[in-house]
C-alpha cells in the first residue's frame, strides 16, 4: 500500500509539467494534445528517460534552458516525424 501511495504521489507530481510540455508542443509543433503526448512518449523511449523528465526539459527549453543533447535530438526527430506525417496526410 505504501509503495502504491508513493507511486501515485510521484505520478501526480509530474502531471503539471507534462501538461505544460504538451501545451508547448501543441503550440510549436502544431499538433493535438494526443499527438503531443505521443511525441513526449516517443522521445522518452528513444532517449531512455522518464516522460516527466523529458517534459521538464521541454518546459525548461521553452523558458531559455537548453535540454541535454540526447533529449534535444530525439525530441527534434519526433517533431520532424509528426510534421512529415501531417504533410503526407494533407
Amino acid at each position: 500500500m505504501r509503495a502504491e501511495n508513493a507511486w501515485l504521489r510521484r505520478a501526480l507530481a509530474g502531471r503539471p509539467v507534462i501538461d505544460q510540455a504538451r501545451g508547448i508542443l501543441m503550440a510549436t509543433a502544431e499538433c493535438t494534445a494526443e499527438q503531443a503526448w505521443y511525441i513526449l512518449r516517443q522521445t522518452s523511449q528513444h532517449a531512455n528517460r522518464k516522460v516527466r523528465e523529458v517534459a521538464g526539459e521541454v518546459v525548461a527549453d521553452a523558458t531559455g534552458t537548453v535540454p541535454p543533447g540526447p533529449v534535444r535530438t530525439h525530441l527534434r526527430e519526433a517533431v520532424r516525424r509528426h510534421r512529415a506525417a501531417r504533410r503526407e496526410a494533407s
